[in-house]
């Protein structure tokens, strides 16, 4: 039992239980950390996973809790080599993600013009395709189509199978490029003579 006047441990997290407070820290909880101000040196790893799924894991098990997870991702940042990481003013532990931290499971589209498309991730963020948030295809072994777009730099957040499939159903074909236009921009998808590769 804790004493009256001292703070009890998180049970589930222990040594990153302050994590968690310099991020409940962070006034405006709908966004992101300024992560990219903070260089603090590195202090290992931490058993944090991200798998493909999009689920956070520790120790092997499940973070069950949506608000604890979504402070977590506001202090995530991707590093030059590509590794990605947990960091505050004072701090930096490294995790793993399998293959990136983010899910977009919706999307809505604003007629314009001109046209806008919003996808949201499974963390409930709201994502614009626009040039400050790309949309990138991922070449696979079977040629599938697997988007992903820019939540952050170097975060990125997969469609999910479905979603994928109502953004092939908006591309178009323009000088023979297949393409999404959204903010005032055409991504670029594939070239017409791939059409086939659309779900």
């Amino acid at each position: 039992m804790s004493k009256q006047g001292e703070t009890k441990a998180d049970p589930d997290f222990g040594p990153v239980s302050h994590l968690t407070r310099w991020a409940e820290a962070i006034k405006d909880g709908t966004r992101a950390a300024p992560v990219e101000r903070w260089h603090p040196s590195s202090c290992g790893a931490i058993d944090i996973r991200i798998d493909r799924a999009g689920a956070w894991h520790h120790e092997g098990r499940r973070i069950e809790r949506e608000a604890l997870v979504k402070l977590f991702a506001r202090v995530l940042r991707r590093e030059a080599d590509g590794s990605f990481v947990l960091v505050t003013p004072a701090e930096k532990l490294s995790i793993r993600v399998e293959d990136t931290p983010f899910l977009a499971v919706d999307l809505d589209v604003e007629p314009g013009p001109p046209r806008l498309l919003r996808f949201l991730t499974n963390l409930g963020e709201v994502v614009p395709l626009d040039v400050a948030h790309p949309l990138r295809i991922a070449d696979t072994d079977d040629d599938a189509f697997v988007p992903y777009v820019t939540v952050r730099p170097g975060i990125e957040a997969r469609l999910t199978r479905a979603l994928a499939e109502s953004l092939a159903h908006l591309a178009e074909v323009r000088d023979g490029a297949v393409g999404i236009e959204s903010g005032g921009h055409f991504f670029v998808i594939g070239r017409a003579a791939a059409m086939e590769r659309l779900p």
